[in-house]
């Protein structure tokens, strides 16, 4: 099934009506996690809770599954899957690369997705038509980078602190075969491969709700999504994402040693 723009953009006004307003707002921050740090605000909370009210009046046969509020319906054959800000460490410190993410699946296979950042006045989305991009600059299809050589080649990783062990000194080797490496940006880095800015993004433990309305995104721009091992991307775990096949498997077989 095909998802309009138009309702892409509902569902991304929506969030934002939210999420805007509790940004650089100094709200409460909660921790879900002891013994670490895995904050929410009232904004995920907000922001799932809108993103869910509507998808349930335009597809009320179809399966959530959030961040924040758990999923419904999860046997259907299509399920959305929702993180309402990806990047809540980002959030919670005024900085404007957090996103909100809503993808869709269809038997088990992203087929949809969106990332709005409502700071920047951005929409990065796929649907049957395409990956395109709304906001600064005017709309536009989006297209990954060309690149095949590691040597040549822009990677993002949330943190390197996040590979442990043995995949931490994998990690450390790849990052000296390409040409810049930085930090940071959780789902904008991996927007920006499907804007043709960024070649690589390596992020070890995702959820479903961090990847999945990516991979269309990135996908349909010509770039590439799985696992570190080369397997499906849509139930999270250690994930790749590069812009051409070659450049990924050269990025697969780097992170292997």
């Amino acid at each position: 099934m095909d998802i309009s723009t138009d309702f892409m953009r509902r569902i991304a006004h929506a969030a934002a009506a939210e999420t805007l307003p509790r940004f650089r707002s100094q709200g409460v921050v909660a921790n879900k996690e002891a013994g670490s740090f895995d904050p929410v605000t009232e904004a995920d909370r907000e922001a799932e809770r809108a993103i869910r009210t509507l998808i349930s009046a335009e597809y009320p046969e179809h399966g959530i599954l959030g961040e924040e509020h758990g999923s419904q319906n999860i046997t259907s054959r299509h399920v959305w899957v929702i993180d309402p800000i990806d990047g809540t460490r980002a959030f919670i410190s005024g900085l404007p690369v957090w996103g909100t993410l809503v993808g869709l699946t269809a038997d088990g296979d992203a087929v949809a997705g969106m990332m709005s950042q409502p700071f920047t006045g951005e929409l990065f989305y796929a649907n049957a038509s395409g990956s395109h991009y709304e906001g600064p600059g005017g709309p536009r299809r989006l297209s990954t980078r060309k690149t095949t050589d590691l040597a040549q080649a822009t990677l993002f990783t949330t943190t390197p602190a996040l590979f442990k062990g043995e995949a931490r000194k994998r990690y450390d080797q790849f990052e000296t075969k390409v040409q810049l490496a930085r930090y940071g940006t959780d789902c904008y880095a991996f927007a920006m491969v499907a804007a043709g800015c960024v070649d690589i993004v390596a992020d070890p433990g995702l959820k479903p709700y961090d990847i999945v309305a990516l991979i269309p995104i990135i996908e349909k721009a010509g770039g590439v999504v799985t696992t570190f091992e080369g397997g499906p991307a849509e139930k999270g775990g250690d994930i790749l994402a590069a812009a051409t096949p070659e450049l990924h498997a050269a990025a697969m077989a780097a992170l292997r040693g």
